[in-house]
């Protein structure tokens, strides 16, 4: 296919009537000036009896959570040339809007982010990545829709519940406060603001939540419901016309491009504010293209976001890969410029929200779909899609079975676009890996003497964009350093004065949240160390384990040495552990296996091959209390383990037979105060 497009690239113009009449061979043009060829589709694209409806934009979410946590740390230029592929205009994936968490310190998929508000009288703007990411996208894109969503909420909202509508006016003023923070302490302007990811909406809340940003001056940020599915808000809204009034936009997740006839019925806006979450190989990218298209065609949704923006997190965490790009290795500087990148510039770089949709829209003849959008200012953008079901299938939900096949599609320009010249085009082959290549720019379609006709021959798992538009780029960089395995021999002693981030490089919570902390009891060795400051479990998105849990390294590692230094707060049942073998992470944390070395304030040791400490290897008693710094050293090799407390042996010799590799970690007991320095990991083959 290659080698026919930049055949025909080079002959167009000169032979486009012999190749009509055959002389060029039935596979040489797959893109022609006129209509000459064997009868197929026909379609009109028309503005004559006005317009469909406003395109609102193609996003991505950063969150739900911590799928950005790796990005932070990578060293320049890497890291900035990782954002320009995704927010640039006219590079990569250019994207319209970027959806965050509210940090809520709950785990919320791949890990926790941390809540501006962990504590009632507390107040921090700076916390987590989310804010840095946001002013990085807005500057390379000032134009860039920024949306804000909980998926969980700090513990005190609940007074005691697992439920964050306990008291209505806190939890929204909890919301806007993030709002206000934004814009004072980043001047970040958020648009648009959602109630509880996929979870229970309650009307009077959402109620109170406008009433609340009208009083702050917010009149300008609009409300999402519900982020889950099309009902029952859209039927709650028909029957109550103050909550019709209130929500703005309605927000359903992976509704396989298809609405519902009640969130028509309110006329509200309809997004699928969370999408895709398919891994980013060419059927993901497929997934990709076929629902960009379709979520308008068949369900009249004017946005799509992905989950993810980018797979930046250890990639055996829970969906792994399913960013839009990969960037999991900070520690080499190795990142992917995955094709559902390219399959996003199709939209993005050739329409901008605020344009409208085409009336004439739809399904092709044999399979596919085409979507024209225009400025109103005489600029025309045309993407076609002609995705297989093999080959576009994403992870949810169920795709029935259809067919694709190879088509003729002639497209006449009428109304206002009758007269529009030429057409710029760009490419991209998906399907089998052989004879895929992304986002290639071909030679303009020269309109002025087909009456505003041309015909394109499509096979499966095209995709072409057409437009007036000039301003299309391919980006690039030179490639980024080769991939490499976290070093096995890796330290942090967390002497930072002044961290740019509140979490140390490459350490991924999994419940609770470790931050930076300066020591003021301790202005010697231990001044600076890593804290895990929150002392009550937060009202939950996911099943987060009864131990707070931070992962860091390679999942590969198996004999390992590991040694931190470790400072327990609370006295008699405080506790601390280090681990080595960490089997999993994410929503699946409270199920953790692994190697578990614990002590505790009351004097005891305990060896567990699980988190949850059912698991009991090996245990005793030990000088250990509260407030004292105790060194503590976990050595794995091969089905035995043996621990160190200050340097002297504990225990030796313990079996373990399961797993056989993960993750290093630190943690606490319980939601607790508790610090750790110098930590050190030793990986031998």
């Amino acid at each position: 296919m290659a080698e026919r497009l930049a055949e025909a690239a080079r002959q167009r113009r000169a032979r486009a009537m012999t190749a009509a009449a055959g002389s060029a061979g039935p596979a040489a043009v797959p893109l022609l000036l006129c209509a000459l060829l064997a009868p197929g589709g026909a379609y009109e694209l028309d503005d004559s009896d006005g317009l469909g409806r406003e395109f609102d934009g193609v996003g991505a979410v950063s969150g739900g959570g911590a799928t950005s946590r790796l990005l932070v740390n990578y060293k320049e230029p890497y890291r900035s040339q990782i954002l320009d592929y995704l927010f640039k205009p006219n590079f990569g994936a250019s994207l319209h809007i970027l959806k965050v968490e509210i940090g809520g310190d709950g785990q919320t998929t791949d890990g926790t982010e941390p809540s501006h508000m962990h504590y009632a009288l507390d107040e921090n703007y700076f916390r987590g990545y989310e804010w840095w990411l946001m002013k990085e996208a807005k500057k390379r894109n000032p134009n860039i829709t920024l949306i804000g969503l909980p998926w969980s909420f700090p513990g005190w909202l609940g007074k005691g519940f697992n439920w964050p509508y306990v008291n209505l006016q806190l939890t929204a003023y909890y919301v806007v406060a993030w709002i206000v923070g934004a814009k004072h302490y980043h001047n970040l302007d958020i648009d648009y603001v959602g109630i509880w990811n996929e979870r229970t909406f309650d009307i009077d809340y959402i109620k109170v939540l406008r009433k609340m940003l009208n009083h702050q001056g917010l009149e300008k940020v609009k409300i999402i419901a519900s982020d889950n599915l099309w009902e029952p808000i859209s039927a709650s809204m028909l029957v109550d016309t103050e909550l019709l009034e209130v929500v703005d936009i309605i927000g359903a997740h992976y509704p396989g491009t298809y609405s519902g006839r009640l969130a028509k019925l309110t006329k509200k806006k309809l997004w699928s504010s969370e999408d895709f979450s398919t891994y980013n190989n060419y059927v993901g990218a497929g997934c990709w293209g076929r629902i960009l298209n379709q979520n308008y065609v068949n369900g009249q949704i004017t946005s799509t976001i992905a989950w993810n923006l980018l797979a930046s997190y250890y990639e055996q965490l829970p969906y792994g890969g399913c960013g839009l790009m990969t960037a999991q290795e900070p520690w080499s500087g190795h990142y992917v410029v995955e094709t559902p990148i390219w399959v996003s510039a199709h939209t993005t770089q050739f329409t901008q929200p605020g344009w409208y949709y085409l009336k004439t829209v739809g399904h092709l003849e044999k399979g596919g779909s085409y979507v024209a959008l225009t400025d109103g200012l005489g600029n025309l953008t045309i993407i076609i899609e002609t995705m297989s079901h093999k080959y576009s299938r994403c992870i949810r939900p169920f795709l029935p079975y259809f067919n694709v096949s190879k088509q003729i599609a002639t497209f006449s320009l009428q109304g206002s676009f009758s007269q529009i010249p030429q057409l710029q085009v760009w490419y991209t082959k998906l399907g089998k890996p052989s004879g895929r290549f992304d986002f290639q720019e071909q030679d303009p379609i020269w309109l002025l003497d087909t009456n505003g006709q041309f015909t394109l021959e499509l096979e499966q798992d095209e995709l072409f964009t057409l437009t007036t538009l000039t301003t299309g780029q391919k980006g690039s960089y030179s490639l980024p350093p080769e991939s490499q395995p976290f070093p096995p021999f890796y330290r942090d002693d967390f002497n930072i004065h002044d961290p740019p981030f509140s979490e140390a490089p490459n350490f991924a919570d999994q419940t609770g949240v470790f931050e930076y902390f300066v020591n003021s009891d301790d202005p010697g060795e231990h001044q600076f160390t890593l804290r895990q400051v929150l002392n009550q479990r937060p009202i939950t998105w996911a099943a987060d384990a009864s131990n707070t849990i931070s992962i860091i390294g390679d999942y590969q590692w198996s004999n390992i040495t590991i040694k931190c230094d470790v400072y327990i707060e609370t006295p008699d049942t405080g506790g601390v552990f280090i681990a080595g073998r960490v089997n999993t992470g994410g929503t699946l944390i409270r199920g953790a296996r692994g190697v578990f070395f614990w002590i505790f304030a009351n004097g005891t040791y305990k060896v567990t091959g699980d988190i949850a400490g059912w698991i009991i290897y090996h245990l005793g008693h030990v000088d250990v209390t509260e407030k004292k710094w105790y060194t503590l050293t976990l050595t794995i090799k091969g089905c035995y383990c043996s621990g160190m407390l200050n340097g002297k042996p504990l225990w030796n010799d313990v079996h373990v037979n399961f797993p056989k590799n993960g993750w290093a970690a630190i943690g606490t007991y319980a939601f607790e105060f508790a610090q750790f320095d110098n930590f050190q990991v030793e990986a031998k083959s």
